[in-house]
């Protein structure tokens, strides 16, 4: 099992959250008013008046032959609005309880 975090602006909530459901991902957390900055040239999420707009986002344990299609439509939503953003990482699970 894998453990995926995307991290998302919050215009994208709807988005991702249909983008779940259509993968079958029944299961997440959500994070809301998640602030921060991307590594590759994003600008600040803080929530201020200076950096008005903020981050959510979630995170969903999912089996491992599901990484690679949850992944690749992350990226697509990605391309839909660059400037906007989205990431995902994955780690390993090691057990549940």
């Amino acid at each position: 099992m894998k453990s995926v975090f995307i991290v998302f602006n919050q215009s994208n909530t709807e988005r991702v959250e249909y983008m779940l459901d259509e993968l079958g991902v029944m299961g997440f957390t959500l994070f809301e008013q998640v602030q921060g900055r991307g590594t590759n040239g994003g600008e600040p999420r803080r929530g201020t008046h200076t950096w008005p707009e903020m981050n959510s986002a979630v995170m969903c344990i999912v089996p491992d032959e599901k990484v690679d299609e949850l992944l690749s439509v992350t990226h697509n939503l990605d391309k839909r609005n660059p400037e906007v953003g989205v990431r995902a990482f994955v780690w390993n699970i090691e057990r549940t309880v």
